[in-house]
């Protein structure tokens, strides 16, 4: 059933979110702190046994120095002819890793390079990881929405949002990519890091964030029993007088915050059964979005979106944006 807002009510909701007043100096200082370290881009092909799409093994400093895996997926052959190829980068949903190199073919096989990243820490519900997270933390709940909630500089998204910018930058590095044709793109956890790079990359040609996640913190946390939002309920309901504190430093982290400063045409999607990621706080981040945006409404779907009708709207979207 409709989980939140009906669709003409979502269409006159904003969000009520506010930011700190040091957000943009926050993430300059976090991003060159990141660029202090060398970025050591490195990419080795992998025996796939695959015909037509050619993969190869990426890693780059992301956070703290740390290295980040990726794969690098393109059409076979094209790494060989010196074509530059208009570029995806794309982020991981919660829970999920970069998975086997012989997954997600659907970017290089429509002719683009593909560079998914992995996301540290996770890669253990539906599909694998190969990137360690090397933030502590104090206490915090299941999952990883409250690890180093104390404080802006522990949280854990810093480091994910941090080694986002970072894939972006060693997907322009790679020969095979056209550095001016690099497009963002994730569902639920990777549309919220979607709208994060967005927000903090300049020269993106488009940004596709699908039933997005990270967004409306406020409001997402009293509305919706489902996790991962709940982690942030369950550990205020234990630290009772913590809520303003936790939300101050969510504020540093939330889509739309990163919405109002992107300005690369975007295409977001929201289902109204989603009960994962209320479709208000979707619209919280694309009413707030600073550039060109449209929105996909999926009105019988949960969190699963639009599936494959996602993939194929934004192909014509990406295709567009590319030039093709």
């Amino acid at each position: 059933m409709n989980t939140d807002l009906d669709e003409a009510a979502l269409r006159a909701y904003r969000s009520t979110q506010t930011e700190p007043d040091d957000f943009d100096d926050f993430w300059r200082r976090t991003l060159a702190e990141a660029r202090e370290h060398d970025l050591d881009v490195q990419a080795e092909p992998v025996d796939t046994g695959l015909a037509t799409v050619d993969v190869l093994d990426v890693s780059f400093r992301g956070a703290d120095g740390q290295r980040v895996r990726a794969w690098l997926r393109v059409p076979a052959g094209a790494a060989a002819s010196g074509e530059l190829l208009p570029t995806v980068v794309e982020f991981v949903g919660y829970g999920g890793g970069r998975g086997h190199a012989q997954q997600n073919l659907f970017w290089a096989s429509a002719g683009f390079a593909h560079l998914q990243m992995d996301t540290r820490g996770q890669g253990s519900l539906w599909s694998t990881g190969d990137t360690a997270d090397s933030g502590g933390s104090g206490p915090a709940a299941d999952g990883v929405m409250t690890r180093g909630i104390d404080s802006a500089e522990s949280y854990y998204y810093r480091r994910v949002y941090t080694d986002g910018v970072r894939a972006v930058e060693a997907a322009r590095s790679l020969d095979v990519v056209d550095a001016d044709r690099v497009a963002v793109l994730g569902t639920s956890q990777g549309g919220g890091i979607t709208l994060a790079v967005a927000g903090l990359v300049e020269g993106l040609v488009a940004a596709v964030p699908r039933v997005p996640f990270l967004c409306d913190f406020r409001r997402a946390s009293v509305i919706t029993d489902s996790d991962p939002y709940k982690q942030i309920g369950r550990y205020l309901a234990v630290h009772r007088h913590r809520a303003e504190q936790v939300h101050e430093v969510l504020s540093y982290f939330d889509g739309v915050n990163f919405a109002k400063r992107a300005t690369a045409p975007a295409l977001f999607s929201t289902a109204l059964m989603d009960a994962t990621c209320p479709p208000s706080t979707v619209f919280g981040a694309f009413h707030a979005y600073g550039g060109e945006a449209d929105i996909t409404v999926w009105p019988y779907n949960g969190h699963e979106g639009g599936g494959v009708e996602d993939d194929l709207e934004a192909l014509a979207m990406l295709r567009g944006a590319f030039g093709l």
